[in-house]
């Protein structure tokens, strides 16, 4: 049963001002209506696809896609439960969208408890169970991504495994069979609840780098497939969420934005500069701090999911990111404070400044370890998509 709430939400600057008859929250063009798909706690993630070929996008939130363009639909594709709201974990982590059969239809790959098997489901294009299929056996690190890597126009598993980094793709002969492993690094000492992972062009060489809290590997041009990629040591964090490359301040190279803490408090960009000799460095900046100091006046903890969009339309992305609520079952700091959702929207100033305005999108949802930011009703604005232990929530740009 789909249970509707509201939550509207439309950006002034820096004043709020809050209408509690209406639960209105007004600032400047940013503005939401938020609909609560399901109560249960199924997954700590949720996504996107289009499952019935209509046109229209759907949703998945574990072993259930809801029918756009209003969700009120449901369709259960796997013998999949709820877990308590309170307690404990569910089996179902990430969800990724693909078609990996080949045959037109989306498909939807399941990555669960950190250090457990990931397996993909194959589109039945009916009300039938969907084919369970093997995918890979372990996959390490609680920020996984689903991006192309090797420049091939599909994306990749990108994760550790077996203590290096590497990523995971179908067979392309037999899409049932295991997926094949690459390994791109030496191995180091990462264990399966290692927290922050990421892509993107550091060195502007036009080739996606892959980023964790110790640092990043660069991409090798026409790489033999064997010799590990170059590491280069910076402490970005010490270890939150999804790490995202983007020029921030537009001097023409790629930035770092990350959580310092999934558990603790922390949200950071760190500044690319090079010194004399052009070796790549970084600045840290603060964007959101701890509730002792902080140049935010927004803050919050457990930042276990972040992810960069332009949620306001200006062409600049925004930072998207919020309380995974419950994470460590109420023992993180600040786990009992609201489970709230927010967007910093970016703004630049003409003398190269960057300043983050933490906008509150809601106070009883939160994330979970994976948020997906779309056009889900293709009206030209960004979404935000989410699910964890407060339920299935969708926020519709107004």
């Amino acid at each position: 049963m789909l249970n509707r709430l509201l939550l509207s939400v439309v950006l002034m600057g820096p004043v709020f001002l809050f209408v509690s008859t209406t639960n209105l929250v007004y600032a400047e063009d940013v503005a939401y209506d938020k609909l609560q798909l399901t109560e249960e706690y199924f997954a700590e993630g949720a996504s996107i696809g289009d499952f019935n070929k209509d046109g229209k996008v759907d949703i998945v939130c574990g072993p259930n896609w809801f029918e756009g363009p209003n969700f009120k639909t449901k369709h259960i594709f796997y013998d999949g439960k709820a877990y308590p709201n309170d307690s404990g974990y569910s089996d179902n982590f990430f969800s990724f969208v693909g078609d990996f059969s080949g045959d037109g239809y989306d498909d939807v790959l399941v990555v669960g408890l950190p250090g457990t098997p990931a397996h993909w489901y194959e589109n039945s294009q009916s009300d039938q169970p969907w084919k369970k299929h093997f995918a890979f056996p372990a996959v390490d690190n609680e920020a996984p991504a689903f991006a192309d890597i090797t420049g091939d126009g599909k994306p990749e598993l990108l994760c550790h495994f077996e203590g290096q980094l590497g990523y995971a793709k179908p067979n392309e002969k037999d899409p049932s069979q295991r997926w094949t492993w690459t390994p791109i690094s030496e191995k180091q000492g990462w264990g399966r609840y290692q927290h922050g992972l990421g892509v993107g062009d550091i060195n502007g060489d036009g080739r996606p780098d892959f980023l964790m809290p110790e640092g990043w590997w660069e991409q090798p041009e026409n790489w033999d497939g064997n010799t590990p990629w170059k590491k280069h040591a910076y402490r970005f964090a010490p270890g939150g969420a999804g790490i995202h490359a983007y020029d921030v301040d537009a001097d023409g190279d790629n930035d770092v934005i990350t959580s310092l803490h999934g558990h603790g408090y922390g949200l950071v960009w760190h500044e690319q500069t090079k010194s004399d000799n052009g070796e790549i460095k970084f600045t840290q900046h603060e964007i959101m701090g701890t509730p002792e100091k902080s140049v935010s006046d927004a803050v919050f903890s457990q930042l276990h999911a972040v992810e960069l969009a332009d949620m306001d339309g200006d062409g600049v992305k925004d930072i998207v990111t919020g309380k995974c609520y419950w994470a460590h079952n109420g023992h993180d700091p600040g786990a009992r404070d609201p489970a709230v959702i927010y967007v910093f929207k970016t703004i630049r100033s003409d003398d190269g400044k960057v300043q983050f305005l933490p906008i509150e999108v809601d106070s009883n949802s939160g994330t979970g370890r994976q948020i997906t930011l779309a056009d889900v009703n293709t009206d030209g604005k960004m979404d935000i998509v989410a699910g964890d232990k407060k339920g299935t929530f969708l926020f519709l740009a107004k």
